[in-house]
């Protein structure tokens, strides 16, 4: 789809509310200082993007930041590697919850998936999902796809997350790093090869959230082609001004905070 297509597009199919309401604002960088956290914050209010995407110690301070606003609070859980024990999952889903994260981004543990320890990856997701069903707050369940070389394995966790009754699954943390023939560390995060495969075997009702390497307005309309309603997205302004350019309304730019998305 070419940019004059893509703009008739957006005007025809979306307004920028629709735009800004399938943003999850990352926030998630390792190095991110708080002042950096409170800017991102100001960032998805201004934009009134769907959720910021906050790491777990800053939740209660993000739900004031954002008190006055409908932009959700979602926390990571397990992030960015998944391998914590259930009871250590269980327990940060509880907390950030308690703090009033009503979104959970939880990282599945890939190495019981690449052995194929069904009934553990199972029962992990299910724990994790009813303590979220307590608190009022939803799950999304992070396969890491980057980290999962078969389509199998991403087969089989859509239908245990159908089975479970999870909100929505996620392509990628941003930070699922693989080593490269060259020894170089990469991700490939969000693709079409594999949002075309979680959207056929994820039923209906289970959405779908992509989470790296999308960072244009493009992109976001493209995953949205896809089936997804969500994108985790660290280029909130640069998405979200494109589209203010193209639906000819005026630019009002918050300065962002780099995230990693």
């Amino acid at each position: 789809m070419g940019s004059g297509q893509n703009e008739n597009y957006l005007k025809n199919m979306f307004t920028l509310r629709e735009v800004a309401k399938m943003i999850d604002h990352s926030l998630l960088h390792p190095t991110m200082t708080d002042e950096e956290l409170v800017k991102g914050c100001e960032v998805a209010k201004a934009y009134d993007v769907a959720a910021v995407c906050i790491k777990p110690y800053f939740v209660k301070e993000t739900v004031e930041l954002l008190k006055d606003s409908d932009v959700k609070v979602c926390s990571v859980i397990g992030f960015p590697h998944g391998n914590s024990t259930i009871q250590s999952k269980v327990y940060e889903t509880r907390l950030a919850c308690k703090d009033g994260a009503k979104e959970i981004d939880m990282v599945v543990n890939a190495g019981k998936v690449l052995g194929e320890d069904w009934w553990y990856v199972k029962k992990e997701i299910n724990a994790i999902n009813k303590e979220c069903l307590k608190h009022g707050a939803i799950l999304k369940v992070i396969f890491e796809n980057d980290f999962l070389p078969l389509n199998k394995y991403k087969i089989k966790l859509c239908k245990i997350c159908n089975s479970v009754g999870v909100a929505f699954i996620k392509t990628s943390t941003g930070y699922g790093y693989v080593k490269q023939p060259n020894g170089d560390y990469n991700y490939k995060g969000a693709t079409e090869e594999d949002l075309i495969l979680m959207r056929k075997y994820a039923d209906p009702a289970v959405q779908i959230k992509a989470a790296g390497g999308v960072r244009t307005l493009d992109g976001l309309l493209r995953v949205k082609e896809l089936g997804c309603t969500r994108l985790g997205a660290s280029a909130t302004v640069a998405i979200m001004e494109e589209a203010k350019k193209r639906l000819g309304l005026e630019s009002q730019k918050v300065e962002a905070a780099t995230s990693g998305y």
